[in-house]
């Protein structure tokens, strides 16, 4: 198999240290978004500013945060640990520092080593990730390129490693954060203390 050295991290160029585009709203703001986006105080410890601000539609919100809890069910082989590593390398490859935060913060508080989060960006290279690791991340940095750099190699390394079920599961978890990183790079969401520790 031909290796791939993994591509250096696209910067944010554009919204860095600006004010968010639109506000958050307060966390009790809408009481049927504030119960679902309980589910964010296990994954991360608070309610994301992300969905305090889709809350000003709040069926945007309660729809995306169906969507996180479907994405994130673990009911495979595919861990929480590993979900939260492959939402960082998306997010890194795709220039998102808040994603990219959140998604470290998320992999710790799933029993992800500092030593796996460190070391995830050259994956490739680490002994601390399975062949199976290195195919799925392999996957989540080529499926978050612009273009789509997914190819015939990487396509079968993933199937070499992973059921389709599994598969889904994978392009679910990078699909959700390619939503997420539109979201906040492009609203300038400001990072929650929590999350500036992680990151």
């Amino acid at each position: 198999m031909r290796r791939r050295a993994p591509a250096t991290p696209r910067q944010n160029r554009g919204w860095a240290n600006k004010v968010a585009l639109v506000q958050p709203l307060a966390a009790d703001h809408d009481p049927e978004v504030a119960e679902l986006a309980r589910f964010f105080n296990e994954t991360l410890g608070f309610p994301p500013n992300s969905v305090l601000t889709m809350q000003r539609r709040p069926e945007i919100a309660k729809a995306f945060i169906a969507l996180n809890k479907a994405v994130m069910a673990n009911t495979g082989r595919v861990t929480s640990e590993q979900k939260r590593l492959i939402g960082y390398i998306a997010s890194l490859t795709a220039g998102c520092r808040y994603c990219q935060a959140h998604t470290a913060r998320a992999a710790e508080r799933y029993g992800g080593s500092e030593a796996r989060i460190a070391e995830v960006w050259n994956y490739e290279r680490s002994d601390l990730f399975s062949p199976a690791e290195k195919a799925a991340l392999a996957f989540a940095q080529a499926s978050s390129s612009v273009p789509n750099c997914v190819d015939e190699e990487i396509a079968a390394n993933l199937k070499a490693h992973w059921r389709d079920e599994e598969i889904v599961e994978i392009l679910g978890v990078i699909a959700l954060f390619g939503y997420l990183n539109r979201w906040n790079d492009s609203m300038a969401t400001s990072i929650e203390p929590g999350a500036v520790e992680s990151g």
